[in-house]
């Protein structure tokens, strides 16, 4: 067992994208596999908050683009993205928190990728060029739930105002109704996780993500997995799919 895990976070994993809506259970799947293989998640969140609390060029003109009330462009994305994924942390691979949300940032991940691999290729090996095949593109995950359960999933969580503990009423609810088992606190709902909310988010992935699925597929990139199981169960198909993305990418990473 320990020497599995030892080969598990010394492996070349590749860059990892996980696809799937709201509740589908991504932050779950994801931390599993930073757990696995020793590989950073990347956040576009944590990004921005970064370069924004350091003050650097581009934290400061997304700052300003903010405060006027504006989305910060792909171009501003791209730059906190490239500038993180150079870093010594990501050379076995890292997962990809909330990026690429759209066909055109898929289509800039691509080339990034290709680009990197390539000049890293050159340095190390001058006057050779590298073969296409040498490229090791990422291995993308879509988690499938039914629209009726990823409802459930999200109108039924629940939290303690007071400790933070999270329940859900249908699934793990608490062991008096409505309030926490840690503090007897009355437990709140999340104004993102009532239905009304839920139902313009769960349409709006599907109008903006939708691209960005299809893209992978019709690169035969795309790998399903069914998310309608106990979280384990769904890990053990996702560490599945990473492990044979490694096996199939041998020397190409």
């Amino acid at each position: 067992m320990a020497n599995q895990a030892a080969n598990d976070t010394a492996r070349n994993v590749g860059p990892v994208i996980l696809l799937g809506p709201p509740g589908a259970g991504k932050g779950t799947q994801a931390k599993q596999i930073v757990d696995r293989y020793g590989v950073p998640q990347i956040s576009t969140g944590d990004l921005l908050r970064d370069h924004v609390g350091r003050g650097t060029e581009l934290g400061l003109e997304a700052k300003a683009i903010m405060a006027r009330g504006e989305l910060v462009p792909d171009e501003l994305m791209y730059g906190m993205v490239a500038t993180r994924l150079r870093e010594a942390d990501c050379q076995r691979g890292f997962v990809l928190d909330g990026f690429p949300r759209t066909a055109a940032q898929a289509g800039w991940l691509d080339a990034f990728l290709e680009k990197e691999v390539f000049e890293n290729r050159a340095e190390k090996n001058p006057g050779k060029s590298p073969e296409k095949s040498e490229r090791c593109p990422p291995v993308v995950i879509q988690l499938l739930v039914d629209y009726t359960q990823l409802l459930l999933r999200l109108t039924g969580r629940r939290s303690c105002p007071t400790c933070g503990r999270l329940y859900n009423i249908h699934f793990q609810p608490p062991l008096v109704d409505e309030l926490c088992d840690v503090d007897e606190s009355k437990l709140v709902i999340r104004n993102d996780d009532r239905e009304e909310i839920i139902s313009e988010r769960l349409a709006a992935y599907e109008k903006q993500t939708k691209p960005v699925a299809d893209y992978y597929r019709l690169q035969r990139r795309l790998v399903a997995v069914n998310a309608d199981r106990p979280r384990e169960e769904i890990a053990a198909q996702v560490f599945g799919v990473i492990d044979r993305h490694c096996l199939d990418s041998q020397g190409a990473c």
